[in-house]
């Protein structure tokens, strides 16, 4: 049987150590600084860190926390009403790197995450919110 993502990593205890270590960053980094802004303006960095969790548990071949609440895992759908510029994806990378990098996590199957996480990062700019859908 193949190992999921979040197998590899080890399991939901350690992606819970991974998200809340990663917003610990966002909320203190320089690079941080936007993005931590964006979340306060919206539903708060609390909201977000559970969300977060939720969402990467099912990306990553968990439990679908975030499909089983919100029903869908549209990531476009999710961010829309967020302005994200490219630099807001690159900080929200380069502390993603930063996170995983700290807690030891590396290997191809990580190596496999930054390129999957770097695709959906990009993919979510739109430089501008859409009011609605």
């Amino acid at each position: 049987m193949t190992q999921t993502v979040l197998d590899q990593i080890g399991g939901e205890e350690a992606l819970r150590t991974l998200v809340e270590h990663f917003y610990d960053l966002v909320e203190t980094v320089p690079e941080g600084r936007r993005i931590n802004s964006l979340h306060l303006q919206h539903h708060g960095m609390a909201h977000t860190r559970v969300e977060q969790f939720n969402f990467l548990s099912g990306f990553m071949g968990g439990r679908q926390y975030y499909l089983e609440k919100h029903r869908h895992m549209n990531v476009k759908e999710i961010h829309a009403h967020i302005p994200i510029q490219t630099c807001d994806a690159e900080n929200w990378l380069a502390i993603m790197d930063k996170a995983l990098d700290d807690l030891g996590h590396n290997g191809p199957h990580i190596d496999r995450l930054r390129q999957t996480l770097r695709r959906v990062a990009l993919m979510l700019v739109n430089d501008g919110a859409v009011t609605h859908l």
